[in-house]
């Protein structure tokens, strides 16, 4: 109707122009027909007209498929949604990002919303088979999923114990304690109580004895030391005695690092109240192994813990292997052999700087890599600072915190961070800082957000022993990708990887997106890494997956609605319109030359 319309009225401005504005009469009709075609074409063109195509009603449906691995777990109908889903039509996988190269079920996740956007193309019907357990059940669009059919093949209720969290460090030093934790839960009938172990390799490292009560789930806490462990430690955490109808969910793994120093250390000279605020705050919002030694005589070094003497050459060793270093005081030397990638300086006078003793009041400048730690706190109503030692930042530093005497004067800088050569430094210039902890309330929450986003930031220095990239997460769930983060220096680039041992059985490229980061695909098991340019590591891929955990049914049965399946055509497809159009106009321009007109 609408394309009609447009003929009628281009041949009406044709006829307008030819016949009313150049009297050109008759003699004309030839450009004003091919005038109006042209105007004709482009006005459908321009309006984008579209016309329904007939559905081709002898295609087969397109069943979507779930792939995913609760579709084979204990009590799944995998074997019948598929031979179900055969006869029905041309059966497309679903589930993860990853392209299904078979028709094994082995995706980590059962998420359908991108599978039904790639169905909207097609004018066919479509199915979607499942057994209703879909993890972006709350991203569906509704329009999408209101064109397709859905049969739902459910899981038997079966009993299960199931270990469905587990957490810990990814590093230690040698001799620190390893503390996991882990939640148990009973999915139907459960015994009243279960036996959780840690092992690693064959070795027992830890075991308790846990009741589930009458909620049929339970927080265990594991701890024991990592005295005989060293290098990557691939510990087994698993509920053992006990049957159930899927044991691939009874134990998890865990990968931690034991390495011969720690991560972290603080150096303390005194040890003030401000060195021991922060220890303790650092050892709660740092997940790096950390060391605190304080100097309390001359030459005599002890831990910060339990106050127990320890040799100059073991804190040598320990600052000069961390990866943040914290000098609070005086420790000369230690910071000049240290390679670590950030350093966190605080002077208090010791080694004869000008200090200013006072009521100094705190204000936190808008633009400051700590700028969030302070985000909607009144900073310069916390308790002063009992003294500042006056610094000259760098033009290139930025200031994370000033301060005024009394609340009148100049603002003095206080908090000063700076980057050469790839290594960080931030230098902390006022005493007093342990008041805001102590005081409690939003000045303890900003000392806490403080002293973590300055660890994250030192820790964001270049390490001269890293690799380019390093996996997120070095044990994943069944079916899921490694994912690699960019680490090196300027914008990530395609780095080859080589999987096996000694790095020989298989080689692949790690191809990054705009975030910096890359995903691996590797089947389940142990694999040891090495990336070209230098760094290795191992990732593994555990059998556990949340998948096995029974989870709530989002979909019901529901036959295909009784919708138009006819297709779309723009009239933008057309090629011959273009072409039309393009003739039209030179016929025209032919025949305007014959009549001596431009």
């Amino acid at each position: 109707m609408r394309a009609a319309l447009i003929v009628v009225l281009a041949g009406v401005l044709a006829w307008f122009t030819y016949w009313q504005l150049e009297r050109l009469g008759s003699r004309a009709w030839i450009a004003a027909v091919a005038r109006a075609i042209a105007w004709a074409a482009l006005g459908i063109l321009l309006l984008d007209l579209s016309c329904a195509t007939p559905a081709d009603r002898t295609a087969p449906p397109l069943v979507l498929l779930d792939g995913s691995l609760s579709m084979t777990a204990a009590g799944g109908q995998w074997q019948a949604a598929l031979d179900s889903a055969r006869a029905w039509g041309t059966v497309r996988l679903f589930g993860d990002a990853r392209p299904a190269h078979d028709t094994a079920p082995d995706f980590g996740r059962s998420d359908l919303a991108p599978a039904l956007a790639a169905a909207a193309a097609s004018d066919r019907r479509l199915i979607v088979v499942t057994d209703g357990e879909i993890s972006d059940a709350a991203d569906l669009a509704p329009e999408a999923l209101a064109r397709a059919g859905i049969r739902v093949f459910p899981r038997a209720a079966v009993p299960d114990l199931a270990i469905t969290r587990l957490s810990g460090p990814a590093r230690v030093t040698i001799g620190d304690t390893i503390r996991l934790e882990a939640e148990v839960r009973a999915f139907g009938a459960s015994p009243d109580s279960v036996r959780l172990e840690v092992r690693s390799e064959r070795r027992l490292l830890a075991h308790r004895s846990v009741p589930l009560g009458k909620e049929g789930a339970r927080v265990v806490p594991l701890s024991f030391s990592s005295a005989g462990l060293s290098g990557e430690v691939l510990l087994t955490v698993a509920v053992v005695g006990a049957r159930d109808s899927e044991p691939r969910d009874d134990a998890r793994l865990w990968l931690v690092q034991v390495t011969p120093t720690p991560g972290l250390v603080l150096l303390a000279s005194p040890g003030d109240w401000d060195a021991r605020f922060l220890y303790r705050t650092l050892r709660d919002v740092a997940e790096l192994p950390i060391r605190g030694y304080v100097r309390l005589e001359p030459g005599r070094w002890r831990t910060m813990q339990a106050l127990a003497a320890v040799a100059p050459e073991e804190v040598a060793r320990a600052a000069g292997n961390a990866d943040v270093l914290v000098l609070k005081g005086s420790a000369p030397g230690f910071d000049r052999r240290s390679p670590s990638r950030g350093t966190w300086n605080w002077p208090s006078g010791e080694t004869g700087e000008t200090v200013i003793p006072g009521e100094w009041y705190a204000t936190a400048p808008s633009a400051s890599p700590l700028a969030n730690a302070f985000l909607g706190l009144p900073v310069d109503s916390f308790p002063p600072l009992l003294q500042i030692t006056p610094i000259e930042p760098a033009p290139e530093a930025w200031v994370g915190l000033t301060a005024q005497l009394a609340r009148r004067g100049a603002d003095r800088p206080i908090f000063v961070g700076e980057s050469h050569g790839g290594k960080r430094r931030v230098t902390t210039a006022a005493d007093g800082l342990w008041r805001w902890a102590f005081r409690g309330g939003s000045s303890e929450q900003a000392y806490r957000a403080l002293v973590a986003s300055t660890l994250s930031w030192l820790l964001g220095g270049a390490d001269s022993g890293a690799a380019r990239a390093r996996p997120l997460r070095a044990v994943v769930a069944a079916g899921r990708p490694i994912v690699f983060e960019w680490t090196g220096a300027g914008a990530p680039l395609p780095l080859g990887i080589s999987l096996g041992p000694g790095g020989a059985s298989r080689r692949d490229t790690l191809r990054f997106d705009g975030a910096g980061r890359a995903e691996l695909w590797l089947p389940t098991g142990r694999h040891r890494y090495e990336l070209d340019g230098g760094g290795a590591g191992t990732v593994v891929v555990d059998t556990w997956s949340d998948e096995w955990l029974p989870r709530p049914v989002a979909l019901s049965d529901r036959e295909a609605p009784g919708l138009s399946l006819a297709g779309v055509s723009s009239s933008r497809q057309w090629i011959w319109l273009f072409g039309l159009a393009v003739l039209a106009l030179a016929a025209e321009w032919l025949a305007r030359r014959r009549l001596g007109l431009r």
